[in-house]
């Protein structure tokens, strides 16, 4: 950027340091929002940044009004500077993509790097699940075990997987599964018929995915088209003897609704890595049920996954400060304005070309 202004980037947290030893490196300023500081000063940074590295509501959670910092419309009236914003992750919850379009700033997420680690994440509670693991670990650790019988499990081998969104997560775990000869059902309304049979899968309605499936897999993004998504209407579809697993965000399913189907004998467990309130408290009545299996949004968590991650951030700030398309745009339509509000602010016209780096 030396034919223009020095770029400036706020971010809360990078997933692994070497984020910003890529980033320093490069012609950018780099600043730290603290999110324990006097408001003051966070706005001071906020108003002057190019480029947000958006917190996430894990992040903001402990701080006082910490929903100001995620990428709402408020946020964005107040940021008149701000180009572009990025998710740490895949999910861009944090993020009002309707209101950055509006206002000429490009959306992007990391979508990719972190699939490994969610897929095996959730491998982990189909084979935790089936074969009751945690329930006999439980068992084991409290007292005599009595009947082995009664922690007698099933096995994966053969077994109906639905999963809820093919993208880059749903996509690696059906690779995963393909040893245990596994029918696979999806429902994504953004699949065609190519791809799925590319996959090896069989697109189907909800309804149906629901009603076949031993597992039932959310791993698609929390939308307006996906907030709500599965509902006591859906759990009453699934059979009794099946598994709700979701790597997703809590939001996409309904908790009350859940935890009646799980009491109820309405299906037979459920694997959550995600929740409405994060994190969870501890008397949630789901943290208090043996046929459930939880983790604090740890999915996508590993020494792997945070590395390549950073690494895939630092290089799409880069691109998006070269002045090129990130390889991870979820907003397109905002490129036009995008442009003219570029070169107003940074002095440089960006180039539709993307480059190779994090793609």
């Amino acid at each position: 950027m030396s034919a223009g202004r020095r770029p400036r980037l706020v971010f809360e947290r990078w997933t692994d340091p070497v984020a910003g030893e890529v980033l320093a490196l490069a012609d950018i300023d780099v600043v730290k929002l603290d999110l324990s500081a006097p408001d003051d000063q966070g706005w001071a940074a906020m108003e002057s940044a190019h480029g947000y590295q958006v917190a996430t509501r894990t992040d903001v959670a402990g701080c006082a009004d910490g929903a100001q910092w995620l990428a709402g419309p408020a946020l964005v009236r107040r940021c008149r500077n701000l180009l572009a914003v990025c998710s740490a992750g895949a999910g861009y919850d944090v993020i009002d993509v309707d209101a950055c379009t509006r206002a000429g700033i490009a959306v992007c997420n990391n979508s990719g790097p972190g699939a490994e680690a969610v897929a095996e994440h959730a491998l982990g509670f189909m084979l935790d699940l089936a074969k009751k693991i945690t329930v006999a670990d439980r068992v084991l650790r409290s007292g005599p075990v009595g009947d082995r019988l009664a922690l007698r499990g099933g096995q994966l081998l053969g077994k109906t997987l639905g999963v809820v969104g093919l993208g880059a997560i749903g996509g690696r775990l059906v690779e995963l599964c393909a040893p245990f000869d596994m029918e696979v059902l999806v429902f994504d309304p953004y699949l065609d018929e190519l791809t799925a049979q590319v996959r090896g899968v069989q697109s189907v309605s909800l309804e149906e995915l629901l009603e076949r499936s031993d597992f039932v897999q959310v791993t698609c993004p929390l939308t307006r088209e996906t907030e709500g998504l599965i509902g006591a209407p859906q759990f009453a579809a699934m059979k009794p003897t099946a598994f709700f697993i979701t790597t997703a965000r809590g939001p996409v399913h309904d908790e009350r609704a859940l935890l009646d189907a799980l009491v109820s004998g309405g299906i037979a467990g459920a694997g959550l890595d995600v929740f409405h309130e994060e994190p969870p408290r501890q008397d949630n009545p789901l943290l208090q049920l043996d046929n459930v299996v939880a983790t604090p949004h740890t999915a996508g968590i590993t020494v792997e996954a945070a590395r390549d991650i950073a690494i895939a951030t630092a290089d799409q700030w880069q691109t998006i400060f070269d002045g090129r398309m990130p390889p991870r745009l979820l907003n397109p339509d905002v490129w036009p304005l995008y442009c003219e509000r570029f070169e107003d602010i940074l002095g440089v016209r960006p180039t539709a070309m993307a480059t190779d780096r994090g793609a």
